[in-house]
């Protein structure tokens, strides 16, 4: 497409948008009072109006109800979450069967460690990316210490090139080799947190599998932001949070995937709790642990009802546009932004530098040579809330739910009037 810098071809983007109308499903701040220019689906998506009716529709069971809300109100609590497994299927491309929904991201991936992390003999390092984010980092040093050896020895890193701000997938590839049976466990990002990069979680699942490893992937910024075929790719396991770009709420709970070849094991290690084992005797309140058939025998207790409805509202969004719509619009409206990110560099000599390879997702990050932290401060001081990650880069996640294509022109404008100034 042959981009323009104008108010009236982005308006023109917009009109021809078949997902425009979504923008009003959503919540956004103001800024002096005017509606801001939000960037940061990446960290917290915005509110769907249609929340604030799935939370009151717990409430109001609650209070009149009360504990017989479990089973009698009409989402019965008991089951709550599992009415999330098949649209969150069709987000992250799984089988229903092979998802559920409990805890928070980092308490899963320790969970799934427990039945994906086995290291014995020589086969006991784990692969990631440099740098990953640091509650992944935190995780797996925890982990190998635990099982007794030295995360130095253990964990290895895959670098960037010298001089380069993005990984490539030969360099994984080879390293993946090069441990052969050494290696016990692939666990990336497969959308890198800080430069937006997606890895080619295909190709590294594939060549993870041929090495004799479990593969792993933690889709905390790819879940609900870029195609995602889990099954068919065979990954062993995964895991995201809710709360970026699927809209559920702060710190809300977070999504599990499990292939189905794994379902059905009572020998598998495990930790076990009772919303893991099967429905119909779970009450009987046996002593001997008979797990359900599918990825909720990983559930320990049952669900935070209140977390979980503000996930299914969203959920309700996904499956009335499709991943495939999001995404055609996600590809062009990012491309629209890093087309008036080079107008403006252009026009201004800007003097920042994008950081994001062409593999991405919503995401561009910018590094800003000079004063950064200024240019931050600035634009959300005009109405543009961003993201500042150290040492200077600005991230930007025009999320196709609820962003603009005249957004982006408006952004772009309001950069330029301060690079100027």
């Amino acid at each position: 497409m042959d981009f323009r810098n104008t108010l009236e071809f982005s308006q023109q983007l917009d009109r021809e948008d078949p997902l425009s109308s979504y923008r009003d499903e959503f919540i956004c701040p103001l800024i002096n009072g005017k509606r801001a220019i939000y960037f940061t689906g990446n960290s917290l998506g915005l509110q769907p109006k249609r929340t604030q009716e799935y939370v009151n529709e717990v409430m109001n069971d609650w209070a009149g109800l009360a504990v017989e809300g479990h089973f009698k109100a009409e989402k019965a609590w008991w089951d709550y979450h599992e009415r999330l497994a098949e649209p969150l299927s069709a987000v992250v491309g799984a089988l229903p069967e092979e998802i559920t929904v409990m805890n928070t991201l980092t308490v899963n991936l320790h969970l799934l460690m427990v039945s994906f992390y086995r290291p014995e003999g020589k086969r006991f390092k784990i692969l990631c990316e440099e740098k990953a984010f640091p509650s992944d980092q935190y995780m797996l040093n925890s982990q190998v210490r635990f099982h007794g050896y030295d995360p130095e020895e253990a964990i290895v890193e895959v670098a960037k090139r010298e001089g380069e701000h993005h990984w490539r997938t030969e360099d994984v590839i080879q390293k993946i080799e090069e441990l052969g049976d050494e290696l016990a466990l692939v666990l990336i990002g497969g959308v890198n947190y800080y430069n937006g990069q997606v890895f080619d979680m295909e190709e590294i699942t594939r060549a993870g599998k041929r090495a004799g490893a479990f593969v792993g992937w933690d889709l905390a910024h790819a879940a609900g932001n870029v195609l995602l075929k889990l099954h068919d790719w065979d990954v062993d396991f995964a895991a995201w949070c809710s709360y970026k770009y699927m809209n559920s709420g702060p710190g809300n709970v977070s999504g599990v995937y499990i292939h189905k070849r794994y379902h059905g094991m009572k020998d598998i290690p495990r930790f076990e709790g009772w919303w893991g084992t099967r429905k119909e005797s779970r009450f009987l309140m046996e002593p001997e642990f008979e797990p359900m058939p599918n990825a909720e025998a990983w559930q320990l207790s049952n669900a935070p009802i209140l977390s979980v409805a503000p996930y299914l509202a969203s959920l309700t969004l996904f499956e009335e546009v499709g991943m495939e719509r999001l995404r055609a619009k996600s590809t062009i409206l990012t491309a629209y932004l890093e087309f008036i990110m080079k107008e403006v560099a252009r026009d201004v000599k800007g003097n920042f530098e994008i950081i994001t390879p062409k593999e991405r997702g919503c995401q561009l990050s910018v590094f800003l040579h000079g004063e950064g932290k200024q240019v931050f401060h600035e634009l959300m001081n005009r109405g543009v809330i961003t993201d500042w990650r150290e040492p200077n880069v600005i991230r930007l996640a025009p999320t196709p739910f609820y962003n603009s294509f005249e957004e982006m022109y408006r952004f772009g404008e309001l950069l330029k009037n301060i690079l100027a100034e």
